[in-house]
């Protein structure tokens, strides 16, 4: 039998009742993921904030009596359900006073299973690059990682970003190579421990 992950564990923690620093954790970890899907749906920053509370509030409400069973699905869908919901009812409190035409696309978008699926996927992704990016810097020096950013990810010349680093290509490519390895080893395992 497998050892409880990181996550089960986290979330027996929250089930079992008040305790502040399980909740923290929680906040910690996927508090950037629901302020991002939020912003997906052009929220503000304190309108995320209010999001990420709202989450945090139903789930408190919910935790008592949750269990997680991985046959039934994974937590991220559930907390996908409620992070929609929540902002659903938040773009129609916004239309009913006005504060968005009634036909505004982030509404009828957010309507859409199939939208609500792609735009959750797409932060859930760049949610774990952006916590296994923070872990890079301990790992690899930052001439390694400059390469890496402007050549792998903002899709600089190679040969630009070798010169500016005083870089040979070969080493820019092997700063690539060797990150992008390290990356997927890390965001695998964050995904294993979510269950």
């Amino acid at each position: 039998m497998d050892a409880p992950s990181t996550h089960a564990t986290l979330l027996a923690r929250l089930r079992e009742g008040d305790d502040p620093v399980a909740w923290r954790d929680f906040c910690d970890q996927y508090g950037e993921l629901i302020s991002g899907f939020a912003r997906r749906w052009n929220f503000q920053p304190a309108d995320r904030d209010d999001v990420v509370q709202e989450v945090l509030s139903r789930l408190s409400q919910s935790m008592p009596s949750f269990v997680y069973d991985s046959s039934r699905g994974t937590f991220r869908g559930y907390l996908k359900t409620i992070a929609s919901n929540i902002i659903r009812d938040k773009l129609r409190q916004k239309q009913a006073r006005g504060s968005v035409q009634p036909m505004d696309t982030r509404a009828e978008a957010l309507e859409s299973d199939d939208s609500i699926d792609v735009a959750w996927e797409q932060e859930w992704r760049h949610y774990h690059m952006r916590r296994a990016m923070m872990c890079l810097e301990s790992e690899f020096n930052e001439s390694d990682r400059l390469a890496f950013e402007r050549y792998a990810i903002e899709g600089q010349d190679v040969k630009q970003v070798a010169q500016e680093l005083g870089m040979s290509l070969d080493q820019v490519y092997q700063a690539k190579s060797r990150i992008v390895k390290r990356l997927s080893a890390i965001i695998e395992m964050q995904v294993a421990e979510e269950g």
